[in-house]
C-alpha cells in the first residue's frame, strides 16, 4: 500500500502538537501523525510527504525545507575543498559505476595519498551526464551529521546518509531495491520517481537486489505504485525491498538518501542462536569422514541439532533477553557516532570544570547505567565501561537525562564532588559543555 501523508485532520494536528518536540528529526521527514506513521507505514508501505505539508509542522528555524541541511554549494565545497578520498565518492551513469581511477589522483606535496578526489575530473564526468554520489555525508557535512544523529536516536536503528547529484534529464541507477529503509529528501531541482512493489519482501542484508535481477527488471515494466516528481522539501519514505528509480528533470537535481539499517527479527534469531554457544551438545564435532554435501548423511545431525535447539529455546531462561540484548546493542551502539565534540575545547573543559560548569550528555550517545555486584555505578558505553563510586548514582542519572545541569547542582553529592564527576565524564567523552 502507498499513501501520501495527510496532516489536515484534527487528529493529526492534535496528536503532533504535543509530541513533535519528542521526535524533532522524524518530524522534519514525515507529515501527519507520527504514531500513525510508526504503526502503519514503518517497514510496511511507501509514504510521500510534500514540502507544504511538512512546513505546517516546522518551526521558524526549519521552515525553509532542507536548505539548512544541504545544497548544491555544499556539494561543490565537499568535492573541491575537503580533500575527500574514496570511498566517500562514487560516480555512475545508467547504473554503471565508474572506476575510481578516473576521478581520483595524487594528493600533492605533503599529502601522501593516491586516491584523493580530483575536482576537475569530476566536473568533466558530471558534464557528460554522470551522477555524483557522495557517500557517508553524515560523516563529512555537519548539519547532515546532526540530523542523522538525532534521527537514529529517535528510531532506535542505525542510520547513514548519501547524497545523489544528477545532471539534467539523467538517470543515475536503474530500478533496484535496497536492503535498508530509506528516507529520500529532495534538496535541489526536481526528480521523477518510479516506485514498484517488492519482488522479495523485507530483504536481509545478505539478499541484495542483483540476486533477483530478472524479477526486478520484470516488475519495473509494470505500472508503478508511485509515479511522482519530487520537488525541494519533499520526502519519500521507502521500506526495504521497494523497487525504485529516479530521473532528473530539466535541471540539476540533488537529494539526500537517509538509509536506516533496521534491526530485524532475523537479528534476534541470530542473537538467540549465538547465545547458545555455552551448550556442549551444540558445540560437538560432526563424525569423521562425513560428507556434508550429502543430505541423507547430514539429515540425522540436522534433526538432532533442531531438536536440541527447540528443547533449549522452549525452556524458560530469565537471562536470555539480557544475552540477546547485549548482542543486538553492539550493532546499534556502534552504528552511529554520537554528537561531535571539539577535541581541544573538550580537553580544556575536562581540566577546568568546576561547580558552575553546565554540561549535558552528548546527543546520540548510547549508554546504560547499572549497579555492579559491589554497589559501584557502571556506565556501559559502546566500547568500554566506566566505573564510578556507588554514591554517584543519582548524580549520574541526572547527568544522563538529556537536560543541561550545573556540576554544583547534582543530587546526592556536594558541589566539589559534582565537579569531579563532571570532569571525569567530560574526559570520557560522555558529556559536553552545554
Amino acid at each position: 500500500m502507498t499513501t501520501t501523508a495527510d496532516p489536515s485532520s484534527d487528529r493529526s494536528r492534535d496528536a503532533d502538537a504535543g509530541r513533535s518536540h519528542d521526535r524533532p528529526a522524524l518530524r522534519r521527514l514525515v507529515a501527519g501523525d507520527l504514531d500513525d506513521f510508526a504503526g502503519a507505514a514503518w517497514g510496511r508501505e511507501a509514504r510521500l510527504s510534500r514540502a507544504a505539508d511538512l512546513a505546517k509542522h516546522a518551526d521558524g528555524e526549519h521552515s525553509e525545507a532542507f536548505g539548512d541541511l544541504f545544497d548544491l554549494g555544499a556539494v561543490d565545497e565537499l568535492l573541491s575543498r575537503r580533500g575527500l578520498r574514496t570511498p566517500f565518492l562514487r560516480i555512475a551513469k545508467q547504473g554503471t559505476v565508474v572506476d575510481s581511477r578516473h576521478f581520483t589522483g595524487e594528493g600533492g606535496v605533503g599529502a601522501e595519498v593516491s586516491d584523493q578526489v580530483q575536482d576537475d575530473r569530476v566536473a568533466a564526468l558530471f558534464a557528460d551526464g554522470h551522477t555524483v554520489v557522495l557517500q557517508g555525508v553524515h560523516r563529512t557535512w555537519g548539519p547532515v551529521a546532526d540530523l542523522v544523529t538525532e534521527l537514529a536516536a529517535e528510531l532506535g536503528h542505525p542510520a547513514q546518509t548519501n547524497a545523489y547529484i544528477t545532471p539534467a534529464s539523467s538517470q543515475g541507477f536503474s530500478a533496484h531495491y535496497d536492503v535498508h529503509d530509506v528516507f529520500v529528501l529532495q534538496v535541489a531541482g526536481t526528480k521523477r520517481w518510479h516506485v514498484h512493489a517488492p519482488v522479495h519482501a523485507d530483504p536481509l542484508r545478505s539478499q541484495p537486489w542483483n540476486d533477483r535481477a530478472n524479477a526486478v527488471a520484470a516488475r519495473a515494466t509494470e505500472d508503478p505504485l508511485i509515479d511522482e516528481v519530487l520537488e525541494p522539501g519533499d520526502v519519500l519514505y521507502l521500506p526495504r525491498g521497494y523497487l525504485h528509480s529516479a530521473t532528473a528533470q530539466g535541471e540539476v537535481s540533488a537529494h539526500l538518501t537517509v538509509g536506516v539499517h533496521v534491526l530485524t527479527r532475523w537479528a534476534v534469531v541470530d542473537a538467540l542462536v549465538n547465545a547458545l554457544t555455552d551448550d556442549p551438545a551444540l558445540r560437538g564435532s560432526l563424525p569423521l569422514g562425513i560428507d556434508a554435501a550429502d543430505p541423507e548423511a547430514l539429515a540425522p545431525h540436522v534433526e538432532a541439532v533442531a531438536a536440541r535447539l527447540a528443547e533449549t529455546l522452549a525452556a524458560p531462561d530469565p537471562a536470555r533477553a539480557e544475552s540477546v540484548a547485549r548482542r543486538l546493542r553492539r550493532r546499534v551502539w556502534t552504528g552511529n557516532r554520537p554528537e561531535a565534540v571539539a577535541p581541544l575545547a573538550q580537553a580544556a573543559a575536562s581540566t577546568s570544570a568546576d561547580a558552575s560548569t553546565v554540561v549535558r550528555v552528548r546527543r546520540g550517545l548510547h549508554h546504560r547505567l547499572r549497579t555492579g555486584s559491589d554497589g559501584a555505578v557502571l556506565l556501559e558505553l559502546a566500547d568500554r565501561t566506566v566505573t564510578l563510586p556507588a554514591e554517584t548514582h543519582a548524580a549520574c542519572e541526572r547527568l544522563l537525562d538529556g537536560n543541561p545541569v550545573a556540576a554544583g547542582e547534582l543530587p546526592g553529592v556536594d558541589p566539589d564532588d559534582g565537579a569531579v564527576i563532571v570532569r571525569r565524564l567530560l574526559r570520557e567523552g560522555v558529556l559536553r559543555p552545554a
